[in-house]
């Protein structure tokens, strides 16, 4: 299939190549879905939300309840995420999956709480094994039935404060790369606050010693938003979806992923470089190309959202642009 595909794009009306990256795209989503003429079905953005007990060290600029209240904006539609996906035709579903706070029901909110947040990593695992098992089958079931509603392309967002420290450990742990280049600004916090960050995460590093099995480090670092997110793509790869990888936060669930399905990597298409300081040596690590840099740090799913419409017209391309033969437009002389 794959060398049929790279036929159909070399033989449109265009010099090979000529498309650059939607012509890798259109391959790559050819080649998940078996088709010389794919389809992208119900695209749609997970959104989720959960505090984390490190946020107590001081390691954001802003308070825990930043959290509950931009999920009560998330289900206002009043947020980034909300809006690009509204005018990109994206459907969003919201997740409460461990807000350190009591949530009223909503018609358009899903309850996978886990628990009011993770515990303090700085003493304790985040979350205990039973507590990582669950954010898995809860982030499983929802994607297994987003998927039996004829979606095919999903993407993950987050919400949640003091998650930025959470993946510079998961990141550091896997990747053996030193703090200092996995740890960035996060909310915009100032020098000073950033050097703090970083001596509470290096006193994290120090506590549990180092860490290799990747659910150990998830168990131990992870955020419960973080935890589903990475269950959430490990059922998007069972169900051969598409999976659009957001920033920094999103990209250090996958890797975790990834490390648990490495195939996953055939499904991923990495949507954009977040602002976020060590995104760019993540992407390294995992030899992805994101589609664009916006200097976007906002997470959400907001980099899913805004590249949709890159991935549509590498679809598009493929299905409807002319072939030099139907055409009737003469290809390059031999030599």
């Amino acid at each position: 299939m794959k060398n049929e595909l790279q036929h159909k794009i070399d033989f449109k009306t265009k010099p090979v190549g000529s498309l650059g990256v939607l012509e890798s795209l259109a391959l790559q989503i050819g080649s998940v879905q078996q088709s010389l003429t794919p389809v992208l079905k119900s695209p749609t953005i997970v959104v989720f939300a959960a505090d984390h007990g490190i946020a107590t060290e001081g390691v954001s600029a802003y308070p825990q309840e930043v959290t509950h209240q931009m999920l009560i904006n998330f289900l206002n539609q009043g947020a980034a995420i909300n809006v690009f996906s509204r005018h990109n035709k994206i459907a969003i579903q919201v997740v409460d999956a461990g807000v350190n706070s009591e949530v009223a029901p909503h018609p358009d909110l899903i309850d996978a709480k886990i628990g009011r947040g993770t515990k303090n990593f700085l003493v304790d695992q985040a979350m205990n094994a039973a507590a990582l098992d669950r954010c898995f089958a809860l982030s499983g079931q929802l994607v297994d039935s987003i998927a039996r509603g004829g979606c095919n392309i999903i993407g993950f967002g987050e919400m949640g404060i003091g998650n930025t420290s959470s993946a510079a450990m998961i990141m550091s742990a896997v990747c053996g790369l030193p703090l200092e280049q996995c740890t960035g600004r996060g909310t915009a916090i100032s020098q000073e606050q950033l050097d703090h960050k970083i001596n509470i995460l290096k006193q994290c590093q120090d506590f549990h010693g180092p860490l290799t099995d990747p659910q150990a480090i998830l168990q131990t670092y992870g955020g419960f938003e973080i935890a589903q997110i990475c269950g959430a793509m490990l059922a998007a790869y069972r169900n051969n979806m598409l999976i659009m990888v957001d920033g920094f936060i999103s990209s250090a669930a996958y890797l975790i992923a990834s490390q648990l399905q490495p195939q996953i990597k055939d499904n991923a298409i990495f949507c954009h470089l977040s602002d976020e300081y060590g995104h760019r040596y993540l992407l390294e690590y995992l030899d992805a190309e994101p589609l664009v840099n916006l200097r976007m740090r906002l997470g959400e799913g907001t980099g899913c959202a805004i590249a949709y419409p890159i991935i549509e017209n590498a679809v598009h391309f493929l299905n409807e642009m002319a072939s030099f033969e139907s055409a009737g437009i003469s290809t390059k002389n031999a030599l």
